[in-house]
C-alpha cells in the first residue's frame, strides 16, 4: 500500500455519552453546517433549556417513513449529528428560535428515554480517509459538476463556487455539496451514514450527475417555450414550464396555489407603487422556488408582512373639540397644560386636515398619569392606541428591524405595532424613552431620530421591509422621568410637557373620582359597602405615602378594599366607614411622620429641598465639629458639585467670621463634619448651598435653625444666592412635609406661577438674593418676607 493509499483517522477520539434528541422529518444536518430552528413544542423547549444549562450539545436525527412499510411508520436512523446550540431566543408567543451548528457525526447506540423528551446514548464516529489518485479524481469531478449546476440553477448562490474550490478535505466537500442540493432526505441520510470518504464521494458524484440531467432537461423545456410572447402569454408558459419541471422531478404542484393566492391579495391590497413593485419582484422569485427550500419560507413571510401592514388604512379623527375636552376632563384631573395642547392640535387639524402629527414628550415623576394620559388622548381623537416599552432596549434593530439576510429577521417594533393596530394613524406611545441604553448592537436612541422627526418620518425605512413607510400621520407621545439621559438631538425633536407632582388636595380629588371607583370595582365592592372619609384619605396621603404621583395611594386604597372584602365575604362586615381614627386597623401604623421640628432642635441642622426623578424631597443637612486641625469632612454619598458647594459655604463663613461673631480659632483647632442622611442614596447638584451655609452658621454660632423653614439655592463666594431648577417639585415636597416657610432665590420668582393657588396660600415664600437676607429669616422670627 503506497503513501497516497494509507488510511488515516480523524484526530478526534471516539466518545460515548447521553444526549437529548431533536428529530426532524425534512432536515439532515451535516457536520460544519449552521441552520436555524424554530419550535413551539413544550417538550422541545424543555430540552433546549436543559441543554443550555449543561454543555449546549444536542443530537439531531432525521426521521422518515420506512420504505415499503405501513403508512405513518417512522424509521429511526442509525446515525445523526451532534450539534451545538450557538444562540437561542424566545418570543412573546412562546416560540424558541435556535441557531444550531453540527460538530460531528454520531452513532445511535441506544434510546435511553422518551419523557419529557427523547434521549439517546450516542458515540462519536470516525471517518475513514484516503488520499489516492481515485479520491483526487472524484474531488475534481465533483467540483466540475457542482460548478455547472451553479451556473444553471438560479436558486443557489454563486458564492458557493468559491467555497467549494477552497475546501481541501474530501469528506467535508461531499457534505457541503449534498447539503445544498434539493434532494430527498433519504438520500442525504445515506450520505451522512457513509463513513468511508471515498465511497461517500462516489455516491455524491452519482447524485450530482442526476441533478445535472434534471437541470439540462429543464433548460430543454425552456427552449421550447421561447418566442415573441406578450406578458400574459409569457406568464402562462412560464407556469407550464414549472409544472413540466416538477412533473419530470416526480413532484406535485404544492406551493402554486399559495403563490396564486398571494398574487390575488397583492392586487386587492392597493399598495403604493414602489411597494407593489418590490412585492411582485419577491413573488416572482417565490414562484421559482421549491416549497421545501429554506428561502421559500423567508420570501413568503416577507410578502405576508407587506400584505399585513396598513399602507392606506386609517381611522377618521373625531374633531369635536368640546367632546374631546369632556373626555380628557373625565379621564384625568387637572393637567390643564396637556389638555390645552391636545385641544390646540385638534383645532389645527380641523382647519388643516393634512397637518402632521405632533411629537410630544411627557416628563414627570412616576405615578403622575403619563401613560394613561396617552390612552385618553387616543380616545378623545377616536384613534387606535399603541404602547411599546423602551426601558432597557439596547438593540437598534428593535426600532429599525433586522435585515433579511439574518436568521429569524423581522421588522422593528414600529412596524410591528402598526401591523397590530391595523391603521397608519394611531396614537403611538413610546414609554420610558429616558431608559434606552446602547451597546455593541447599536444605539436605539439614534434610530429614533428619523421616527420622531416630522420632516423625515414620512419616508421611514425599516431594514426588514426595505421600502419606505409614511409615519407622518402618527401621533407619537414619549414618556420619561428625567430629561438628562435623553440625547440632545432626540430631545430637540420633541415638544416637552412637564407633569409635576400633585398636592394633597389634588390627590384627594383623584382618589375620589378615579382611584376609589376603580378599586371598588376590582374588589367586587360598591360605594354602599365602603366609605372612605376625606380625613382618612388625607391621613393616607400624609402619613402612609410620600410621593409625587398617586401610585402608592392607590395601593393603600386597594389594601383597605381587600380588608373590607374579606369582612363582607365572611359576613363580619355589612358596611365599612373608614375614618382617620380607625385607619390604623386597616393599614397598620403610619409609615411617615413629621420630624422636621424634632430634627432641627439642636444647632447644626438645616432643612433643604431637593429634586429627584421621582419628585421633590426635603433633606436635612447635618454639621458637627470636633477637635482637629481644621479639616472639612463630607459624607452622605455626595457628588463633586455638592462637595464644592460645601467648600464654598465654609470659605464664605470664614471670610465673614468677624461679622458672624465666629472665633477664628475654630477653623484651625477643630474639624468640621457635614453629613446628609440617607447615605446610601447618591446626591449632587449646587442647590443645597444655602442649606449647607445655614447648617454651618447654626453650628458655629450655636443657634438652631427655625424648624418651619426649608430652603434651596446655589451660593457664591461673595454670598450671592443664584437660581436653581425643579422649583415646583421642591415646593410641593415642602408642602407635603408640613413646612410653613420656604426660602427661594429671587430670580426663581417666575417659577412660582406654576404652583397652584391653594399651595401658595399655605406657604410663606421668602425670595432672597444674598446669604445675609436668608440669615434674618432662618435665625430670627422677623425678617424681610414676601407672602404669596
Amino acid at each position: 500500500m503506497n503513501e497516497d493509499e494509507q488510511i488515516k483517522e480523524k484526530t478526534n477520539h471516539s466518545t460515548i455519552r447521553e444526549l437529548p434528541v431533536i428529530t426532524s422529518k425534512d432536515v439532515v444536518l451535516f457536520p460544519h453546517m449552521v441552520i436555524p430552528w424554530l419550535t413551539d413544542q413544550p417538550n422541545l423547549i424543555k430540552l433546549i433549556d436543559d441543554a443550555l444549562a449543561t454543555d449546549r450539545t444536542v443530537t439531531v436525527l432525521n426521521t422518515f417513513e420506512a420504505d415499503g412499510g405501513e403508512q405513518g411508520k417512522i424509521r429511526t436512523p442509525k446515525m445523526g449529528s451532534a450539534a451545538l446550540i450557538l444562540r437561542m431566543a424566545k418570543d412573546d408567543e412562546g416560540h424558541a428560535k435556535l441557531l444550531l451548528q453540527s460538530v460531528s457525526r454520531i452513532r445511535i447506540l441506544e434510546i435511553t428515554g422518551s419523557e419529557p423528551y427523547l434521549k439517546a446514548k450516542v458515540e462519536t464516529v470516525e471517518e475513514i480517509i484516503s488520499h489516492d489518485l481515485e479520491t483526487k479524481a472524484l474531488i475534481t469531478n465533483i467540483r466540475q459538476l457542482f460548478s455547472r449546476i451553479l451556473d444553471m440553477s438560479s436558486n443557489l448562490p454563486n458564492e458557493l463556487g468559491g467555497l467549494i474550490s477552497a475546501i481541501d478535505e474530501p469528506g467535508v466537500l461531499a457534505d457541503i455539496v449534498i447539503s445544498h442540493l434539493n434532494i430527498p432526505p433519504v438520500e442525504k441520510q445515506e450520505i451522512l451514514e457513509t463513513l468511508d470518504v471515498k465511497e461517500r464521494l462516489g455516491k455524491s458524484l452519482k447524485i450530482l450527475t442526476q441533478q445535472l440531467e434534471i437541470l439540462e432537461l429543464g433548460h430543454k423545456i425552456q427552449s421550447k417555450v421561447k418566442g415573441q410572447l406578450d406578458k400574459s402569454q409569457k406568464e402562462f408558459y412560464l407556469r407550464e414550464q414549472m409544472r413540466a419541471i416538477k412533473k419530470e422531478l416526480g413532484e406535485d404542484g404544492e406551493g402554486a396555489d399559495d403563490t396564486a393566492k398571494l398574487r390575488e391579495r397583492l392586487q386587492a391590497k392597493g399598495m403604493p407603487d414602489d411597494v407593489m413593485k418590490e412585492a411582485e419582484r419577491e413573488l416572482d422569485r417565490l414562484a421559482r422556488m421549491h416549497p421545501s427550500s429554506s428561502e421559500y419560507a423567508v420570501a413568503q413571510t416577507y410578502i405576508d408582512w407587506l400584505l399585513s401592514i396598513p399602507w392606506n388604512e386609517s381611522t377618521e379623527d373625531r374633531l369635536d373639540l368640546k367632546l374631546a375636552g369632556d373626555i380628557l376632563d373625565k379621564d384625568h384631573y387637572d393637567l390643564e397644560k396637556v389638555k390645552k395642547r391636545i385641544i390646540e392640535y385638534l383645532a389645527v387639524r380641523k382647519l388643516k386636515p393634512d397637518a402632521k402629527g405632533p411629537i410630544l414628550c411627557f416628563v414627570g415623576p412616576p405615578g403622575t398619569g403619563k401613560t394613561s394620559l396617552g390612552r385618553s388622548i387616543a380616545r378623545s381623537l377616536s384613534r387606535k392606541f399603541l404602547r411599546i416599552a423602551l426601558g432597557g432596549v439596547r438593540d437598534e434593530a428593535e426600532i429599525r428591524g433586522h435585515r433579511r439576510t439574518y436568521v429569524g429577521a423581522m421588522p422593528g417594533r414600529i412596524i410591528q405595532g402598526l401591523r397590530k393596530v391595523g391603521t397608519k394613524n394611531p396614537v403611538f406611545m413610546l414609554d420610558e424613552i429616558d431608559k434606552i441604553g446602547m451597546d455593541f448592537r447599536g444605539d436605539p436612541a439614534s434610530a429614533l431620530l428619523e421616527v420622531l422627526d416630522p420632516e423625515q418620518n414620512a419616508r421611514f425605512s425599516d431594514h426588514y421591509l426595505g421600502v419606505e413607510f409614511d409615519l407622518s400621520r402618527v401621533i407619537f407621545i414619549a414618556t420619561a422621568n428625567v430629561l438628562d439621559t435623553i440625547p440632545g438631538p432626540l430631545l430637540d425633536r420633541m415638544e416637552v410637557i412637564e407633569l409635576s407632582g400633585y398636592t394633597h388636595e389634588e390627590k384627594i380629588e383623584i382618589a375620589k373620582r378615579y382611584l376609589m371607583p376603580r378599586q371598588l370595582e376590582a374588589h367586587g365592592l360598591t360605594a354602599a359597602l365602603v366609605n372612605i372619609k376625606k380625613d382618612a384619605l388625607l391621613k393616607i396621603i400624609s402619613d402612609y405615602t410620600r410621593e409625587a404621583g398617586v401610585r402608592n395611594l392607590e395601593r393603600q386604597i386597594a389594601a383597605i378594599c381587600r380588608a373590607v372584602a374579606k369582612g363582607v365575604a365572611t359576613g363580619e362586615t355589612e358596611k365599612a366607614i373608614i375614618k382617620a381614627k380607625n385607619l390604623k386597623e386597616y393599614l397598620g401604623p403610619p409609615k411617615f411622620e413629621y420630624d422636621v421640628a424634632e430634627r432641627t432642635k439642636v444647632p447644626g441642622i438645616a432643612t433643604g429641598m431637593a429634586w429627584t426623578p421621582t419628585g421633590g424631597e426635603i433633606l436635612f443637612i447635618e454639621a458637627t465639629k470636633m477637635k482637629g486641625s481644621g479639616r472639612l469632612i463630607l459624607t452622605g454619598k455626595l457628588g463633586d458639585v455638592m462637595k464644592e458647594s460645601a467648600q464654598t459655604a465654609l470659605s464664605y463663613i470664614r471670610a465673614k467670621a468677624g461679622q458672624l461673631k465666629i472665633p477664628e480659632e475654630i477653623f484651625k483647632e477643630e474639624d468640621i463634619h457635614i453629613h446628609v442622611p440617607a447615605g446610601a442614596i447618591p446626591k449632587d447638584g449646587p442647590s443645597a448651598g444655602v442649606a449647607i451655609t445655614m447648617a454651618l452658621i447654626s453650628l458655629l454660632t450655636n443657634r438652631h435653625v427655625r424648624p418651619e423653614v426649608a430652603m434651596t439655592g446655589e451660593i457664591t463666594l461673595r454670598g450671592l444666592v443664584l437660581p436653581v431648577g425643579g422649583i415646583k417639585e421642591k415646593v410641593l415636597a415642602a408642602h407635603r412635609a408640613g413646612i410653613k416657610e420656604i426660602i427661594l432665590p429671587k430670580r426663581n420668582a417666575v417659577d412660582l406661577e406654576e404652583i397652584t393657588e391653594n399651595v401658595r396660600k399655605t406657604l410663606k415664600v421668602h425670595l432672597v438674593s444674598k446669604i445675609s437676607d436668608a440669615l434674618k429669616i432662618v435665625f430670627e422670627a422677623g425678617g424681610s418676607k414676601r407672602s404669596l
